[in-house]
């Protein structure tokens, strides 16, 4: 039997489509479900272009009811994956996918992370600060903005001459590169496995 996994996005879904894409036809898991808590994210679209069911909810819904969680138990979800996601995970979902739910964060964690830091304030923080190397960092999720556990970070180096939008392509080349991989490594590992 596969995993299953969900991603939550807010917005594009450049993220979200590289893991559709690499779990397509992958023997050991599947992409059930995208969530967004933006009807207008483009991240639908990619979903609806594999064929993926999609499902927005709203602020009310998602802090105030128990309706995702019960949507996510109900798909038999394995693995939830936040790619590209803005809000915070309420206690009820962390406590329902204890130590099963992965974020991507486009710096080297714990710097630039936080509160407010994603997308460009990210990268113009990095910009700002004259680092001579960025990166990303996938974790766990826990009740407090990137400070979960980490699982996996990978760097690139900075150049003088670097913009915000040639520093964006380096994060996001990585992101694109490591995330599937990542992932991958997690559905095969023996508390998620499926027999």
């Amino acid at each position: 039997m596969k995993n299953r996994i969900a991603i939550f996005a807010s917005g594009s879904g450049s993220n979200a489509q590289k893991v559709m894409e690499h779990f397509q036809h992958h023997a050991q898991a599947e992409v059930v479900l995208v969530l967004a808590n933006n009807p207008n994210a483009y991240v639908l679209q990619r979903a609806d272009n594999f064929e993926i069911p999609t499902h927005t909810f709203n602020r009310q819904e998602f802090y105030q009811t128990e309706d995702i969680v019960r949507l996510l138990k109900g798909l038999q979800v394995d693995l939830i994956v936040l790619a590209g996601f803005l809000w915070l995970i309420p206690e009820s979902l962390l406590k329902a996918f204890a130590n099963r739910i992965v974020n991507i964060h486009p710096s080297l964690l714990p710097k630039y992370g936080g509160k407010g830091m994603y997308g460009d304030h990210v990268y113009k923080a990095v910009l700002a600060a004259r680092e001579t190397e960025g990166g990303i960092t996938i974790h766990f999720v826990n009740e407090h903005f990137d400070e979960g556990e980490h699982i996996h970070q990978a760097r690139y180096k900075i150049e003088p001459d670097d913009t915000l939008e040639i520093i964006k392509l380096k994060g996001q080349h990585l992101e694109h590169y490591h995330l599937p991989r990542v992932i991958e490594m997690l559905v095969n590992t023996p508390h998620l496995k499926k027999t």
